[in-house]
């Protein structure tokens, strides 16, 4: 019966792996994939799109893991991966690319809120 709860109460992993997806998208979908020409040997794409691909991927993958199987570390990592995409837009210098710029603020929030939520209530459930 416990596992049944638990189960049900993943469903903020399925989200986490939802945002992980658009994020990793985005660059496409809202067009600031395209950077600078690049020069020989160097990669193509923006810092706004390689930061997208790379974290879109990373809180994917966490959430895939959390899915299949939990631990607690997997809520800080993500929380982390939030508030790095919350202050990237500026560290990384692309806060003047609006669109991109508010997609990484936007979706940082939201995974640091659901990881600091699932951290919450996995902290609750321990207490209980």
């Amino acid at each position: 019966m416990a596992r049944v709860a638990q189960s049900k109460e993943r469903w903020r992993d399925w989200v986490m792996l939802v945002l992980g997806v658009w994020l990793f998208l985005s660059p496409w979908i809202l067009e600031f994939a395209a950077g600078m020409p690049a020069a020989a040997g160097e990669a193509t794409g923006s810092p706004a799109a390689w930061n997208a691909w790379i974290v879109g991927i990373a809180i994917a993958a966490v959430a895939v893991w959390a899915i299949v199987r939990f631990a607690p570390w997997q809520d800080w990592v993500n929380g982390v991966l939030g508030a790095w995409l919350v202050i990237a837009p500026w560290v990384l210098g692309f806060g003047g690319l609006a669109t991109a710029a508010w997609n990484h603020v936007i979706v940082g929030l939201l995974v640091l809120a659901f990881a600091a939520w699932e951290f919450w209530d996995a902290r609750q459930r321990a207490t209980a």
